[in-house]
């Protein structure tokens, strides 16, 4: 008996395994599953149709297979054309984040103001979608790679500046307040003692950036900034399902090449 007082003192000490969440907390929970609840319900997702479905994408697989390999040559340059755009796109946007990014700095930034309107354009370039700004570019440049690669270009920028301006911050201050000790410039600061403890983020980041821009040019032909993706809905328009799964395959390898390459050069720089 004695050992019961003790057991139960022990439990009674146990740190909790869940921090019990407070009254508003609790709310914002329930209320959050409620709107989950009620999303289920709105979006029309049901086993039935998902049962109905699964027959259909068979037939569609079907009807795919075995490719048409007879374009090949066309699909081809029209897959170099999405990789060029989505190159460019993300080496001009990675060129222009990194200024932008250490105006976006809170530390490095030359003034507040400059800093809260930087981060608010670098947030206005990541929040609007990549096929929104190809189908302002499409407006403004006309059809072609052209327009793709700005909007690549843009959609890079959003993301890149966001974390290259988070790399800078994260670094150590120690060098950059020694180097100002010293008489330093702004900007001898920035290249001196900043930006060489960021290289392995900026690497990291550029390297993503490219995998996602290689993603997004596929889509981008879908509006008529250039890339393969015209080419799929073309395919698909025409009911050509055979030279479809040909598009399809090369779109796979092509991003898995690039995949493949952004993980050994990352794993030989880093």
């Amino acid at each position: 008996m004695a050992d019961v007082p003790a057991t139960a003192a022990s439990r009674a000490g146990r740190p909790p395994r869940f921090e019990r969440p407070g009254t508003l907390t609790f709310v914002f929970y329930v209320a959050a599953l409620a709107f989950l609840i009620a999303s289920i319900g709105n979006v029309d997702l049901s086993i039935e149709r998902l049962a109905n479905g699964i027959p259909r994408i068979g037939d569609l697989m079907g009807r795919m297979l075995p490719p048409d390999f007879s374009r090949l040559q066309s699909i081809g340059l029209k897959l170099l054309e999405t990789f060029q755009m989505a190159v460019v796109g993300a080496a001009l946007g990675i060129v222009i984040s990194l200024p932008l990014a250490i105006l976006a700095a809170r530390d490095l930034s030359p003034h507040p103001l400059v800093y809260t309107a930087v981060r608010g354009l670098i947030s206005f370039f990541r929040t609007v979608p990549d096929l929104i700004w190809a189908l302002i570019f499409v407006i403004a440049v006309g059809l072609g790679p052209a327009a793709g690669t700005l909007a690549l270009m843009v959609d890079t920028i959003g993301f890149c500046g966001r974390f290259f301006a988070e790399a800078m911050e994260e670094t150590d201050k120690g060098p950059r307040e020694a180097l100002t000790a010293l008489g330093a410039s702004r900007t001898g600061t920035v290249f001196s003692a900043v930006i060489p403890q960021a290289m392995p983020s900026f690497i990291n980041t550029s390297l993503f950036s490219l995998e996602k821009a290689t993603r997004s040019s596929v889509v981008l032909g879908l509006v008529g900034a250039g890339g393969i993706g015209i080419e799929l809905k073309v395919a698909m328009d025409l009911f050509q399902y055979r030279q479809a799964a040909t598009i399809i395959l090369a779109i796979f390898v092509l991003v898995l090449v690039v995949e493949r390459a952004s993980t050994w050069l990352r794993s030989k720089v880093l």
